[in-house]
């Protein structure tokens, strides 16, 4: 229900209570309610809701235009700390944000993602340190997974606010199987406001990393919300001249094809994405052998769903934990895979079992 609604937002006319009760917990799982009430706001349908799912919409469209606020100033305050060390390259959320895109709006996430050169990865973090973020992983297993395997530093809180912020030096990790040319994104990026030092990523450059970060991801709690902000940058940008023409050249460029592929691919199946026409074949240079894709198919198509249980199907839980080992294993060898996710089971059982009862642990939204 929800997808149908994001794809064609006009469809809600006439919903009924039982309808839109559906699409309210459907978005909310997915972390879309905000995005939802944007959207109908937009096209000038929030006033012919029904009282009681409208009451939810415009709660959530409070709470979206807070959060772009509270964004805006901790990045500010991050822009400050790193000042005469290097410029502050925003990514995924904040970036949005301060591109000023359409995507931004009503998106909600759960931490800021910076992208630094590799050479400044020790200096940038001692600087963070002494404007009071620390890490977030105490153990040593943790410490060394992140700084021997990952593209970015340990997540870092920052003790008076509670922001978590992620410190990535590359677009991918470095020893995985899918390797970005991070230096050359990070040289085409544009500035937002250049006095400062604030810049984004370039538009096609943009997309790719969404694609990248959507599609190298194991948990997909999210992965809807991730293929809206695939979504709406392509529908965005695709209206610039010349924006189609470089995506699939810069992505063969870059060594992104194939997440590019299944960016395009996913956003036109379930979210009904315009692509101009020729764009999706050329962009098949970086598709997978059909029985491949087949099994992709079967995978997203379940795992690209609202996290909630009316839009889940018996195969659901098995396509996400297939979709959770297929990340690790683009990220890191098979032995050290086999030896990571038996580590993470193991840890994960222990930690169900000491669990108070009543008191199950919540995670954050993850990434932004």
């Amino acid at each position: 229900m929800l997808t149908s609604v994001l794809a064609d937002i006009q469809s809600i006319t006439g919903f009924d209570g039982t309808q839109w009760e559906l699409v309210v917990r459907q978005a909310r799982a997915a972390v879309l309610l905000s995005r939802l009430a944007s959207l109908t706001k937009a096209a000038g349908l929030l006033a012919a809701i029904p009282e009681g799912p409208r009451r939810h919409l415009e709660s959530a469209g409070r709470a979206g235009a807070a959060h772009g606020l509270s964004v805006r100033r901790e990045t500010l305050l991050l822009l400050e700390s790193m000042r005469g060390v290097t410029p502050l390259l925003l990514l995924k959320g904040a970036a949005y944000e301060f591109a000023g895109l359409p995507t931004a709006e009503g998106r909600l996430f759960g931490d800021l993602d910076i992208l630094v050169p590799r050479d400044k990865l020790e200096e940038v973090e001692s600087v963070l340190m002494l404007a009071g973020w620390v890490t977030t992983s105490h153990n040593d297993y943790d410490q060394r997974y992140y700084r021997r395997w990952m593209h970015e530093l340990p997540p870092l809180q920052q003790i008076s606010r509670g922001t978590i912020l992620d410190v990535h030096h590359a677009i991918s990790p470095p020893t995985g199987r899918i390797r970005a040319d991070s230096k050359a994104m990070m040289d085409s990026a544009v500035p937002v406001d250049k006095e400062k030092g604030l810049y984004v990523l370039a538009p096609v450059d943009m997309l790719l990393h969404s694609a990248t970060h959507l599609f190298q991801e194991g948990e997909l709690d999210h992965g809807l919300r991730d293929l809206v902000d695939i979504d709406g940058l392509l529908r965005h940008y695709g209206a610039r001249p010349g924006f189609w023409d470089q995506i699939v050249p810069r992505a063969q460029e870059v060594g992104l094809a194939r997440p590019l592929f299944y960016a395009l691919r996913y956003a036109a199946m379930i979210l009904d994405t315009p692509i101009r026409q020729g764009v999706m074949s050329a962009a098949k240079v970086g598709a997978p052998m059909r029985p491949t894709q087949a099994l992709m198919d079967f995978l997203y198509l379940r795992a690209l769903r609202p996290n909630h249980p009316t839009s889940s199907d018996r195969w659901t839980p098995a396509a996400r934990w297939m979709l959770y080992v297929r990340a690790h294993w683009l990220r890191m060898p098979l032995p050290l895979l086999a030896y990571h996710l038996t580590r993470k089971a193991l840890i994960k059982s222990d930690r169900q079992v000491e669990a108070p009862v009543g008191q199950p642990g919540e995670r954050p939204a993850d990434d932004s």
